[in-house]
């Protein structure tokens, strides 16, 4: 989808009759597809064809001869087996850059696994640091193992078309979410592995920064607000009417602010309980040090700065549905990255890319159609034969 953002002409390869699993995750729904594929999928076109039976691998290896880059996310292995793996594929594109997206990587104990988020993120520790202090381990609200895999894979990409750009050489990526997961770790990793402490739950807190953490007011969302130096914590005590604090020895630098956090946190959270949390942003507004209040999705999407960033996009699909989308996040100086396209209906740019890309005939299309090897629009329905 970011490739998309950027100008690629983005080819989105489905099962016919059920395509991408995503379009199932739900309730809600708009249509046919639930918002969770709608949220991942504008820029692209679908063509549905079933990789099982050899005329729908053939449309994909002719697909692949004309493409830049191919981004697969199966069990490591299964398109080897259908003569769509890299070694198959630089056959006939030697300059394709074939990125492979699994759960734990292309050789290992957990090769042939199943890969989903919350279970990388378990495995590669995200869970057992997440959550409330003394508190059960807990997901990330969002699949974030998933995203930051994603991102990897897309700077991954970009450089590997600049490596082709200067040496005309192709080559296999793999992306992996246990690697991604075990990588996003920073400063946690860090600590165990030179210091070898083990980390706890610390819920919104930070376990090397203090005060950095919700706090609880009279009335309104939770707050939240962060002291990175001791210029901050000045700022914090003097708009709170707390600046005995500044002169207390315990607190004088971060790191005796993180020895004694239970009494500092303990004064703070009294204070806070003091006023509401629009009283308190009326008092922070200026002051130079980050806060910010813990918002609702309605409040997110009311927020002045988020309304300002203009990063909801409305669009119709080809069904007359309007969807609202969250727009690309990153700003250039030369180039708007655009929605062009929205979330595709399951099938729909079949026929356009058989006929206008592979330039097939409409007898071979049709054909193709009734044998159930592909399947030409969302309208559709049946079970694709075995």
């Amino acid at each position: 989808m970011l490739l998309g953002d950027l100008g690629a002409d983005v080819i989105k390869i489905e099962k016919p009759g059920s395509g991408d699993d995503t379009r199932s995750w739900g309730p809600p729904f708009v249509g046919d597809n639930s918002t969770y594929f709608l949220s991942v999928n504008r820029n692209k076109k679908s063509v549905a064809v079933d990789i099982k039976h050899p005329d729908g691998q053939q449309i994909l290896q002719q697909l692949i001869s004309q493409s830049d880059v191919v981004v697969e996310n199966f069990i490591p292995g299964k398109l080897d087996s259908l003569g769509l793996g890299y070694s198959s594929i630089t056959t006939y594109n030697p300059s394709i850059i074939y990125c492979s997206i699994s759960g734990y990587g292309p050789t290992g104990p957990y090769a042939k696994r199943a890969g989903y988020d919350v279970i990388a993120s378990a495995v590669g520790g995200l869970m057992n640091i997440t959550g409330p202090h003394d508190g059960e381990p807990a997901k990330v609200g969002v699949a974030i193992t998933d995203l930051a895999t994603g991102l990897y894979a897309q700077g991954a990409i970009m450089a590997a078309l600049l490596h082709r750009q200067t040496t005309g050489k192709g080559q296999k990526i793999d992306c992996n979410l246990l690697s991604t997961q075990v990588a996003c770790l920073v400063n946690v990793a860090s600590a165990y592995l030179n210091a070898e402490v083990e980390p706890r739950r610390w819920g919104t807190a930070h376990a090397n920064i203090v005060p950095y953490e919700a706090f609880r007011t009279a009335g309104g969302s939770p707050i939240v607000v962060g002291a990175g130096n001791n210029q901050h914590f000045d700022i914090l005590c003097n708009v709170m009417g707390v600046e005995h604090l500044k002169s207390d020895e315990r607190f004088s630098d971060n790191s005796k602010r993180v020895q004694h956090r239970t009494q500092l946190i303990s004064e703070l959270a009294n204070r806070f309980l003091e006023l509401t949390t629009g009283e308190w942003l009326d008092r922070l507004d200026g002051c130079g040090i980050p806060y910010g209040p813990i918002n609702t999705m309605e409040q997110v999407f009311t927020d002045p700065q988020v309304r300002h960033s203009q990063l909801v996009r409305e669009i119709e699909q080809n069904d007359g549905n309007r969807v609202h989308i969250i727009g690309h996040p990153v700003q250039y100086s030369d180039v708007d990255p655009e929605v062009r396209l929205p979330p595709p209906l399951l099938g729909e740019h079949t026929e356009e890319i058989l006929l206008s890309t592979l330039g097939y005939d409409r007898d071979t299309v049709d054909t193709l159609n009734k044998s159930r090897t592909i399947q030409l629009h969302a309208g559709e329905k049946f079970t694709t034969a075995a």
